[in-house]
């Protein structure tokens, strides 16, 4: 794996990061410094300007509207941007649903729903997890039935990122209630406006609304939304899920935690375990060099990917534990309004510390979404140690 860059990627690179200055907003930059919480705005005319550009789906291939980006310029591509203060692009449509219309439906539904992704004109959700029904994905209990040219679903899922600004969901729901657990779902998508879909919100210890509950009350749902053969929804779930769990490992971003860390904190105590977490993020980023190079040869992210799952997870909330400390007695005070833009209120301490204990506190779900880490280990002892 050759990591000397060409005069081409360099090229790129300073590309990207001019197109980021040219159109992120000096708010939302401000945000991802600050540790406030973004709006929908924030996202979506993000996102809607990398549409324009061509580079909102930059891990599609061409053929499906893509920029066909090759390996150097896809890990450019997410770093420059995390250096620029970029939001997250939320990934459910561009990085999940996406890739599966593209892999496993059929032109239709190609013509149909991937301009919308590409361009984050319509906005889209991840209806998976269930009440009960969590890392164990496959005993879940949303039901639909067919009724001639329509399912009709009926059931809850829980813990919907961005639900409340999405137009459509992709659902897991069960098909076959006498079938093996995953030989008996399929995998459909779901307009939010249609009659029976309510929204509602969870909203979280640092006060933002990021996550929902979903409920299904006699949806009705046209067959032609169904992608792949009836029951066969759980082959499109585990190549969601290994895409998933790759973007996940989010080394870019824990790369400007490092960097945030040593530019804030002046504790000599701190020094060792930051240069720690730094080797540890460059040994996740090799790795991940390693699923993507395999990727570019035509192969599709594998078990594998679960190990960056795990590692990028504890990753992340090593960092908001050193946030915490970096901080000390100013992580106590609860200020959940401090992340807020709106705000009127004052910082107890430095500015930086009010983000550290809601941030602290929420990465705890690292661990657990996209596949618990215990998961993961069963994954990688099985499909890639073989034991």
């Amino acid at each position: 794996m050759d990591l000397t860059l060409k005069p081409e990627h360099k090229a790129f690179a300073d590309e990207v990061r001019a197109f980021a200055r040219d159109n992120l907003s000096p708010a939302t930059r401000e945000k991802t410094f600050s540790g406030k919480h973004y709006d929908r705005d924030d996202h979506v005319v993000w996102q809607q300007a990398l549409g324009k550009k061509g580079w909102l789906p930059y891990t599609w291939p061409k053929k499906h509207g893509g920029p066909g980006f090759d390996v150097t310029q896809r890990f450019l591509f997410e770093n420059v941007l995390a250096e620029e203060g970029a939001p997250r692009i939320i990934p459910f449509g561009v990085k999940m649903v996406g890739p599966v219309i593209y892999t496993f439906g059929d032109d239709a539904q190609r013509e149909r729903f991937l301009p919308g992704i590409r361009s984050s004109e319509v906005q889209w959700c991840q209806g998976y997890s269930e009440p009960g029904a969590g890392s164990d994905l496959a005993s879940l209990r949303t039901r639909a039935v067919r009724e001639g040219d329509h399912y009709i679903v009926n059931g809850q899922k829980t813990w919907t990122s961005f639900a409340h600004w999405a137009d459509w969901i992709f659902c897991l729901v069960r098909t076959d209630t006498d079938a093996k657990p995953q030989e008996g779902i399929s995998f459909l998508l779901i307009d939010m406006k249609t009659p029976g879909v309510t929204v509602r919100p969870i909203i979280m210890l640092d006060g933002a609304h990021h996550v929902n509950d979903v409920f299904f009350d006699n949806v009705k749902v046209p067959v032609a939304n169904r992608i792949g053969a009836e029951n066969a929804g759980w082959t499109c779930a585990k190549f969601l899920l290994a895409n998933e769990r790759l973007g996940i490992a989010e080394v870019p971003a824990s790369k400007r935690g490092v960097r945030s860390l040593r530019e804030l904190n002046d504790d000599p105590s701190l020094v060792e375990k930051i240069a720690d977490v730094d080797l540890q993020v460059q040994a996740l980023e090799m790795s991940e060099l390693r699923a993507l190079s395999t990727m570019a040869l035509g192969g599709a992210p594998g078990p594998e990917v679960s190990t960056l799952k795990v590692r990028g997870s504890e990753i992340q909330q090593r960092l908001a534990e050193l946030a915490m400390e970096a901080v000390g007695e100013y992580a106590a005070p609860y200020q959940p309004g401090m992340l807020f833009q709106d705000t009127n209120e004052t910082p107890i301490g430095p500015d930086h510390a009010p983000p550290a204990a809601p941030r602290y506190f929420n990465m705890r779900k690292t661990t657990i979404y996209g596949g618990s880490t215990e998961v993961q280990k069963n994954i990688v002892s099985k499909m890639v140690l073989g034991l």
